[in-house]
């Protein structure tokens, strides 16, 4: 059995975490983040077709604590899963 909590508060911070670092770089370098999300797309062989928009220091708060939110749901539900699958006779 794997405690429910517990994953589902490691798949929250996980995703808050990336948000948080994707928010700090939009916030510090989005001139070269830009050209990174392009290059990306390139490699896909699709044409960039997001730009981004300037900081808001609000929007940033919520994306962490929305990711974070859905992170711990879904970290909760796969554990409540796994154990469901998994029980011991």
């Amino acid at each position: 059995m794997i405690d429910k909590n517990k994953v589902g508060l490691t798949f929250g911070l996980f995703l808050a975490v990336v948000h948080a670092v994707w928010s700090l770089a939009v916030a510090v370098i989005p001139n070269e983040l830009q050209s990174f999300l392009n290059w990306v797309f390139g490699l896909h062989a699709l044409e960039p077709v997001f730009k981004l928009t300037s900081f808001n220091l609000v929007n940033a708060i919520i994306l962490v604590i929305l990711t974070f939110v859905i992170g711990y749901i879904f970290g909760w539900v796969f554990a409540f899963l796994h154990n469901l699958l998994h029980k011991k006779k």
